[in-house]
């Protein structure tokens, strides 16, 4: 018998005793698989770590005793191919549950216990006050959180100039399970900032030359600048138009950002003289060139646009007072920025008469 006719033998003993297996497990086990066992951690969170194999779960499951046996799920598993389905996290069980019952949870993928929402525009110190709001994390306060986004190892790799991570905690929902602590939540954050920035927009800043530094720092402003997606790309034109002809940016929410810094912020929405006059390089309408670092956390439209941002002569913009969606009109001269500011003010002036009129009546 050639070697050929050997391998082959050797396949089809193979592919028999594993049919075997399987149809011995569907005739022997599967009773089991559909009987409901009770046990002792339905109040209990049982965590699955990343990582864990089909076996390791199985078999933490039966030392727990909420499944009896190994290897009826195991073959289960192993004959239906579905071991690759099994997701980490947090999970209940309730009691009394059946083997077939626990796979389907552990299929579907497990519980959070809390989660972060990381919006697009907020600052670190808005990052840091929802991560002490989270009981879980174990956070004493804000500050906690803060000092662990002082870490810029996390972004050494893109950015050696940082200070902090302003700026590249990337706005999206993180699940809090737990065994999930402050410090690996950030580490996620910044994670999806590094699988977006190299996924997405990498080869284009490479081809721009543009640092992710600068990027993130004018995709920031941008954020906090521009409400409609259709106008970040104008925006970020007016911040490199400006830069160019070494123009401040006389951007407010880098005052801001500046007064936050300082503590001084009064947090009323409104920008008083104290800021604007504020000696700091964050403060963009005395200093010209982008501040040191982000003053925002930029979601993608935003960092699209700073590497990506329209081809204009554009150096001013204001809001347009004929629409309420947050809308600006854009100029090139001085001229037309001036009838633009005034046309604002006349319309402020009109709602707020009308504002004071209706408070009057009632």
């Amino acid at each position: 018998m050639n070697a050929t006719k050997i391998i082959a033998l050797i396949i089809t003993l193979l592919v028999v005793s594993t049919a075997g297996i399987c149809a011995f497990f569907y005739y022997q086990g599967y009773a089991e698989l559909e009987a409901p066992i009770a046990h002792t951690m339905s109040a209990k969170i049982i965590n699955i770590p990343e990582g864990s194999t089909t076996e390791a779960t199985i078999a933490k499951l039966v030392s727990l005793g909420i499944i009896k046996h190994t290897w009826p799920l195991k073959l289960y598993v192993k004959c239906m191919h579905q071991g690759s389905l099994i997701k980490a996290g947090d999970y209940s069980f309730p009691s009394p549950v059946s083997p077939l019952m626990v796979l389907q949870q552990l299929e579907s993928g497990g519980q959070a216990l809390a989660k972060l929402t990381i919006v697009e525009g907020w600052t670190r110190w808005d990052v840091a006050d929802a991560m002490a709001g989270i009981k879980s994390l174990k956070l004493k306060n804000a500050d906690q959180a803060l000092a662990l986004m002082n870490d810029t190892t996390l972004i050494a790799d893109l950015d050696k100039t940082a200070s902090n991570l302003e700026g590249y905690l990337f706005p999206d929902t993180y699940f809090v399970q737990s065994n999930t602590t402050a410090k690996s939540l950030i580490q996620s954050a910044v994670d999806h900032f590094h699988e977006v920035w190299i996924g997405k927009l990498a080869q284009t800043a490479l081809q721009k030359q543009v640092s992710v530094h600068d990027a993130v720092t004018i995709a920031s402003i941008v954020e906090t600048e521009a409400k409609l997606t259709n106008e970040r790309p104008l925006v970020a034109s007016v911040i490199y138009n400006r830069l160019k002809k070494n123009m401040p940016l006389s951007v407010d929410s880098t005052i801001v950002y500046a007064s936050k810094l300082a503590g001084k912020w009064k947090n009323d929405g409104k920008v008083y003289m104290s800021d604007v006059n504020r000696k700091s390089p964050y403060n963009t309408r005395i200093y010209p060139g982008l501040p040191p670092g982000p003053v925002s956390c930029p979601g993608l439209p935003s960092m699209q646009a700073a590497v990506t941002p329209a081809d204009t002569t554009y150096i001013y913009y204001v809001r347009n007072p004929a629409r309420n969606d947050g809308a600006h009109n854009f100029y090139s001269d001085a001229t037309g920025f001036e009838k633009g500011v005034e046309a604002l003010r006349q319309w402020e002036k009109q709602r707020d008469a009308a504002a004071t009129k209706k408070a009057k009546s009632h």
